[in-house]
Formats: structure tokens, sequence, C-alpha cells
């Protein structure tokens, strides 16, 4: 028989245990940030989030203009963190088997015909959708599958993707001109849409001076897939206090007209983030501890947090665009009340 203190002797070693662990990744995680800045100068938060994103086991949607390195840090990404990348520009004619793959007709040395499934690139850990708002909702579907289940169909049977499996997809949002918007059930199924602007005055002059010479560095690897994935285990094992859950929650409903307290949402908002918001910020605000080397999350974390997993989760109606609202000026306004 089990004495209490024998178990809370076996409670105090699993919570060493794991404070040792989050210790061990946090030292892991700066070199990771190092390596990353070695190639890519300036945009920490850009960074940040994008690890965020893939600590927390989700997808991430950049949204930029041309020639701010969206693709460049989607591959250092890939080598810094030991998973295999692929990468897919999105044209309107791409074709939902040209992601997932298709089966083609093959005939045996005896005469016996028979169908082989080749695999397509979305059969990846880490799938680059470059132009994602360029294919067509027909193909953005297909996508949406493999994000959603971590699964493909093709001719009625399933095939599992690897793991881990994230998609982090560009968005042009100057070149409109022949686009597709992503449908809401999509956008819903990025963790973080990561806003992409241009770098200050000294990482430009950096980028400048380290890629225009007779060398440039090379991103190196710092952690296997294997040891993301135990990362994402992780992050799903980090205590939350009650603070932090009731902001996550305060904030998500406030943002919802059919049950908001603020005039502002009720009057301007079509529709607001659903429960998905709610498990966004609740693991992005784990991971985003975690990469800071913090044992827990604070309200903190929720509020740096807030934009990026709301502002594609929410729209605002013709009334509110007519007034000069924007959705980033609501989502202030859902976080005032803990700043």
């Amino acid at each position: 028989m089990t004495t209490p203190h024998a178990v809370d002797e076996s409670v105090a070693q699993s919570a060493e245990a794991m404070i040792q662990q989050i210790e061990a990744l946090g030292q892991t995680l700066a070199r990771v940030r190092g390596a990353i800045g070695k190639v890519i100068f300036g945009q920490q938060e850009v960074v940040d989030q994008s690890l965020i994103t893939l600590l927390a086991g989700g997808h991430a949607l950049l949204v930029g203009v041309p020639g701010l390195a969206k693709t460049r840090l989607v591959e250092t990404l890939g080598t810094v963190l030991g998973m295999e990348e692929r990468r897919v520009q999105f044209t309107p004619d791409l074709m939902p088997a040209d992601i997932l793959g298709s089966e083609v007709l093959e005939e045996s040395e005896t005469g016996r015909r028979h169908f082989r499934f080749i695999r397509g690139p979305v059969f990846t850990q880490l799938l680059m959708a470059d132009e994602i708002n360029r294919a067509s909702p027909r193909t953005q579907s297909a996508l949406l599958q493999a994000m959603q289940e971590r699964r493909v169909s093709v001719a009625g049977a399933y095939y599992p993707l690897p793991t881990p499996f994230h998609v982090l997809a560009t968005q042009n949002p100057v070149e409109q001109e022949g686009t597709y918007p992503l449908p809401e059930a999509q956008l819903d199924r990025f963790l973080l849409q990561i806003d992409v602007a241009y770098p200050d005055l000294e990482s430009e002059r950096r980028m400048l001076l380290a890629t225009t010479g007779a060398g440039e560095e090379k991103a190196v690897t710092v952690m296997s897939s294997a040891e993301l994935l135990a990362a994402q285990r992780l992050v799903r094992r980090v205590p939350v206090g009650d603070a932090v859950v009731d902001a996550i929650l305060s904030i998500v409903r406030a943002g919802r007209p059919e049950e908001s307290q603020l005039e502002e949402v009720r009057r301007h908002v079509a529709w607001g983030p659903g429960p998905r918001a709610s498990q966004a910020l609740m693991l992005a605000a784990r991971a985003r501890a975690l990469l800071d080397g913090r044992l827990s999350p604070s309200v903190d974390d929720v509020l740096a947090l807030a934009h990026p997993i709301l502002r594609h989760r929410m729209a605002l109606n013709f009334a509110a665009r007519a007034e000069g609202w924007s959705v980033a000026a609501l989502i202030d306004r859902l976080c005032q009340p803990y700043r």
C-alpha cells in the first residue's frame, strides 16, 4: 500500500524532473535562437512567434510584402530544428494532386495491373506553402484536411502524414489581383497569423553587409525532430494558473458580438473568435513561457499573443470600416482590462 508520504515524494520528484526538463529546453532554445539569428537579421518577434507556433504543434500564416525573407526563415527553421522541409509555390493552376499526390496505373512483368500511390510534397515535416492565397479554393481545401487531421485521403484510402507536421504559409498583402482569399475555416486552422514588417535600420545594415560579401553564413542543425516532439509534449504539461485561464476566456469571449459586453464589439464585429482561439492562446502562452525559460505562463504572455492569434479569427462589418475601426484596435480594446 502506498503511503501519503511516498505519494508526496513521488510528486516532488516529478515536479523536479519537469523543472530540469524546462531548464534544459530553455538552454536548447537559446541556441536555436542564436543559430537563426546568424541567418535572419532582425525580425526577432517574427522568429519568436514562428518558434512558438512550432513548439505548440501548430501552423502559421506569415503575411508580408515580398523580400522580407519569409521563405528563407522557413528554410532556416527546417534546418535548425532538424526537420525535413519542402516548398510548394501556389499558383491558380495548382491542383490538389500536386500537393497530396496521386495514384498511377502500373503493369507488372506478368501483365497484372494495379494502382500505386505516389506521395506528394505534403508528406514532409515542414511544408512551406508559398503565396497560399493564389491557389483555387479546391486546392486550398485539400491542404485544409492535412492541416487539421494530419492525414490525407486519396481514392478512398487514408495516408498518415509524418510527425511532426507543420505548415508555414506565406501571403502577400499587396498583390491581390488573381488571388483567392482564404476561407474562415482554413484561417482558423492557423495557430498564429504573423505579420512580417520591414527590418529596422541596424538590422538591415547588418543584413546588407553579411549577404553581399564573398561568403554567407549557413544555418546549422541544433535540434532534431524527435527533440521537437518531446518539447511539444512538454509544452502541454506546463501548469497554467487560474488568472491566465480567466484572462484567455475573458478576452476571447469578449470578441464575440453575440455575447460581448462591449458596445464596440456588438456594433462592429461580423464574426468573432471560436473555441479554437482559446485553445491556441493556451498552448501559445505555454510555449512562449518555455521559450523565455520560465516555468509557467503569465497574463503578459496572453496579451503579447492576443494580436497574432485573434487578428485572423475576427472580421469587421461594413459599419466598422466606415467609421475607421480596425481589427487591431478592437483587439486592443479586448485586452484593455488587463493592461
